[in-house]
């Protein structure tokens, strides 16, 4: 008689970085493995939220995710300061146009490790500007990603 062992089959969700900007939005995707973040693209915010709640939502269809991680700004004392909130509120507007989770993350100093991440390379001030908002994302979701059990 041949004997297999039991194997529980683990769900692994995709999920979708979001470095919510007063001028542009950051976004990183996740692998399907649930491990590695890749910077993806960066959205310029339109002047409603519900349009860049659009733009992030098509995103997240595109990459057919399950989930999104939204990277809250706290300030260095853990409170909470007006970019929090207006990024707590852009969260649950965005929670109700989707049909998804939108899990929110703890983001202090994702902008600063995107920086010190495109120090190392030769581009001018505004290329930089462009791909840190997505560097952010990553460093948020890849975060989230290692947080998980």
């Amino acid at each position: 008689m041949i004997v297999f062992p039991i194997v529980r089959a683990t769900v692994i969700a995709r999920y979708l970085g979001i470095d919510y900007g007063t001028k542009r939005i950051g976004l990183a995707v996740g692998d399907t493995e649930g491990r590695i973040a890749t910077p993806l693209r960066v959205i310029v915010r339109g002047g409603r939220p519900t349009d860049d709640a659009a733009q992030i939502i098509s995103a997240g269809d595109e990459y057919a995710v399950d989930a999104y991680v939204l990277g809250i700004p706290f300030n260095m004392d853990g409170s909470e300061g007006p970019q929090a909130k207006l990024t707590r509120a852009f969260g649950a507007l965005l929670a109700e146009r989707c049909s998804r989770p939108v899990h929110a993350w703890d983001e202090r100093l994702s902008s600063r490790g995107a920086d010190e991440n495109l120090i190392e390379l030769d581009l001018t001030h505004k290329k930089k500007k462009a791909r840190q908002d997505a560097l952010a994302a990553q460093i948020i979701l890849q975060a989230f990603l290692d947080g998980q059990p």
